[in-house]
């Protein structure tokens, strides 16, 4: 059978330039500047009333989250990612950071670990791997907001629908997307057998190993050397309805930047 390849590339959008391992300040936005995209299907019986939205799960989009739990507001915060943290968990995640107030030195990872922990009372809602792809202001001064992400929707397009009385963007520089393979080809196979930056939980697990034959084993091929390429390695190497399947983590160096109790 043919591999089934898992691609763990990142890159940021064009305008991002990895400067500091913050972001930029949170910006809310008025109703009243709001541009119209095109109308897509929308459902106002799906569509779940939220106080605030933020867009952008680094550092500054969650003490905003946190600025917002001490008025009694909860927030919902979405972000290209699968975890909380933005670039300081996918770029400085094992580096020393120095230019945080108050801390003379910490990692990517423990800023992101102690924001988190410092937003946990107020329980906000994080919506992983979306992106907003719709945004229209409403005559109410609501916002209309569609997340576009790789879980279930209700809608089954993968979709998820706010209204929101108030948006922030804390999204520093850009979006962390997959880096797409450019080879003759490739798009006919996306979603079927080229994955980016798939969440291998049990679901999506079972529907990729019921697509191979029974009588053959999986081939799996990851692509990526960071810490995410050799977790997905691991976890499907490991993974009960992957047996026997073959694994091949594939990258470019002979060096992988993860922890190396990961590679262990």
């Amino acid at each position: 059978s043919r591999p089934r390849r898992l691609h763990y590339h990142r890159v940021m959008t064009d305008t991002q330039r990895p400067d500091t391992g913050t972001d930029t300040p949170a910006a809310a936005i008025p109703a009243t500047t709001a541009t119209t995209a095109p109308a897509s299907s929308f459902d106002a019986s799906t569509a779940q009333e939220v106080d605030a939205l933020i867009i952008g799960a680094g550092p500054v989009g969650l003490f905003t989250a946190f600025q917002l739990g001490l008025q009694g507001v909860q927030a919902h915060i979405c972000d290209t990612l699968p975890v909380m943290g933005g670039q300081c968990i996918e770029l400085y995640a094992d580096k020393p950071i120095y230019d945080i107030p108050g801390i003379p030195l910490c990692t990517g990872r423990e800023l992101a670990e102690k924001l988190q922990q410092q937003i946990a009372p107020f329980a906000s809602i994080f919506h992983p791997r979306t992106q907003v792809a719709e945004l229209l202001a409403q005559g109410d001064g609501r916002w209309r907001v569609q997340l576009q992400g790789q879980e279930p929707a209700p809608n089954g397009d993968g979709s998820t629908w706010l209204l929101a009385k108030t948006i922030f963007v804390t999204a520093g520089v850009g979006a962390f997307v997959p880096k797409q393979l450019r080879l003759p080809g490739i798009d006919a196979l996306v979603g079927r057998q080229v994955f980016y930056h798939p969440d291998l939980g049990d679901a999506w697990v079972a529907q990729q190993a019921a697509a191979v034959a029974p009588s053959k084993a999986p081939k799996i091929v990851v692509h990526g050397g960071d810490e995410a390429a050799v977790q997905a390695a691991v976890a499907a190497a490991q993974h009960p309805l992957l047996a026997p399947a073959s694994v091949v983590l594939l990258h470019r160096r002979d060096q992988f930047s993860a922890p190396q109790a990961l590679l262990d």
